[in-house]
């Protein structure tokens, strides 16, 4: 979910910022994807992958990044045009080996795999090594959703997330999401790091010359704090679901883990992630399950909130927010430093800049 302190996007009003469509955006990246010459389709998907982060308001996984992958591909460190392949396969598993291709393009394939199985059999499970990063892992588990199931997403990252009491980093940020669906449209959508903030939103910061708060990393070391900031708040919990997601993405996958992923930012290098994919057929189980989940999403969005001025909200609601603010004000607003930036890219790679609607 986003914070205010790492948004890239805010008010006009306040920043005197420009608005831009979803469509341009889209435009924008597809652009300059096919300009490092990543195929027309893997591009389309890409882009489609960046701007719904943005839509969704997860802004440290947008078009903050783009940059980052365009630099990847030029140094060699990413395929952009590599498709996955299936090395092994059962009625209700998949091992894939994604070929170092973009992580957007194996995750679909990945996924799109595990829902037929779920549809076929009530469960697909599928791992990939040899992937990158994909983005927001919401964006995967809302695809099982999207045909009535359960699903999960999971990636392994660069070591940067130091252990309980250590001093270095050893795990990656290692997201986590599920999504389910309920009635008339209404889900539960949890999208969430398990380190203190995801990576993207301590880069925000610094774009924005700000300090890094000690509850997300250490001072000495810059290694980031796991989902809890210091032991006394319980951070061996954040750790053990970072653990958690090593064991079901890299140890599986047969891909890097832990401290053999490539350092962050060593873009030329092979960073071979590890990334774990779940659909589940929740009509394989016990009838209702859709009411049971919308009677509990209601109960708790009804709570007497501890603050007046703030309603008890579920995980996706956030989201659900920003994006009905996004389609009322008819895009999305980005930080000047941000917009530079694209525009800095656009003349590198010769392509058209951003255009705002004003």
């Amino acid at each position: 979910m986003s914070t205010d302190v790492g948004s890239l996007s805010s008010k006009a009003s306040t920043f005197g910022e420009h608005l831009f469509s979803l469509e341009e955006i889209h435009r924008f990246i597809k652009d300059c994807m096919m300009a490092v010459n990543t195929s027309e389709n893997h591009a389309k998907v890409f882009a489609a992958c960046l701007t719904e982060a943005d839509y969704k308001g997860h802004y440290c996984e947008g078009l903050n990044k783009l940059e980052t992958y365009i630099n990847e591909i030029q140094q060699g460190g990413c395929n952009p045009n590599a498709d996955p392949e299936i090395l092994k396969e059962s009625p209700v598993t998949a091992w894939v080996n994604g070929q170092n291709g973009l992580g957007v393009v194996v995750s679909h394939f990945c996924m799109d795999l595990a829902i037929k199985k779920a549809k076929d059999s009530g469960i697909g499970w599928v791992v990939a090594k040899g992937s990158n990063s994909f983005g927001i892992a919401g964006i995967y588990s809302v695809k099982a959703l999207e045909e009535g199931l359960l699903g999960m997403s999971f990636t392994n990252g660069s070591p940067m997330v130091a252990p309980t009491r250590a001093m270095e980093g050893a795990l990656g940020t290692n997201p986590i999401s599920v999504a389910a669906p309920a009635l008339d449209g209404d889900s539960f959508v949890l999208d969430m790091a398990t380190a203190a903030v995801a990576v993207g939103k301590i880069e925000i910061l610094s774009r924005k010359n700000l300090p890094v708060p000690t509850d997300w990393a250490n001072p000495k070391t810059g290694a980031m704090r796991p989902l809890g900031g210091h032991e006394p708040n319980s951070n061996y919990k954040g750790f053990g679901l970072g653990f958690f997601v090593e064991v079901i993405c890299g140890i599986l996958a047969g891909s890097a883990y832990g401290p053999n992923i490539r350092k962050y930012g060593d873009l030329g290098q092979i960073a071979n992630l590890g990334q774990c994919f779940v659909a589940l057929n929740p009509t394989y189980f016990a009838p209702g399950f859709e009411e049971r989940l919308t009677d509990l999403l209601n109960f708790i969005r009804n709570m007497q909130p501890a603050d007046p001025e703030k309603p008890v909200m579920v995980p996706g609601d956030r989201e659900r927010e920003h994006m009905a603010t996004v389609d009322q004000e008819g895009g999305i607003h980005y930080c000047r430093d941000l917009v530079e930036s694209c525009n800095n890219l656009a003349e590198s790679l010769n392509v058209v800049p951003l255009s705002p609607l004003r």
